[in-house]
């Protein structure tokens, strides 16, 4: 699944190369507070992402993610398993997302757009954020596994 996570980081590099390394910064710390539980800097910090990434292309896909983040750490913040009502990746995001299943094949699709909005935020720190290269890198083994949840569904042995 290495592989695999580093083939989709190059994949979708030429989308977000254009983001400044301070919304870089601040993606990973959105991602890194999601990862520590710390919901209420999650909510910052993707808040401030959010204003940060321009609103076009790939970076509405982007803003998605964050803001299925931000969703997330708001529920878990006030103790909810689960958000009511979550934002959605679909076919306009799927060339930017990691993993995507057919629908037979996904048996819980708020959980893969959950992990796909994590990849998507950890690709992106990675691609923009030099400096949180070492702490990322640190961090590796958690989206590895996140990954390896995946691996016979997307018929990788």
């Amino acid at each position: 699944m290495e592989t695999f996570l580093k083939d989709y980081i190059e994949r979708i590099r030429p989308a977000f190369s254009y983001l400044p390394e301070e919304t870089g910064h601040t993606i990973a710390s959105a991602f890194f507070s999601f990862k520590f539980e710390l919901y209420q800097k999650t909510l910052r910090e993707c808040a401030a992402a959010i204003a940060q990434v321009p609103g076009n292309g790939p970076g509405t896909t982007l803003k998605k993610a964050l803001s299925i983040i931000n969703t997330y750490a708001i529920a878990y913040a006030n103790a909810q398993v689960r958000p009511e009502s979550v934002p959605r990746f679909d076919e306009t995001d799927r060339s930017y997302v990691a993993i995507s299943l057919a629908p037979e094949v996904n048996e819980d699709p708020l959980t893969l757009d959950l992990d796909n909005a994590l990849l998507l935020i950890y690709a992106t720190a990675v691609i923009s954020s030099p400096d949180d290269e070492q702490a990322l890198e640190e961090h590796r083994k958690f989206v590895i596994r996140m990954l390896e949840n995946y691996k016979s569904a997307l018929g990788l042995h």
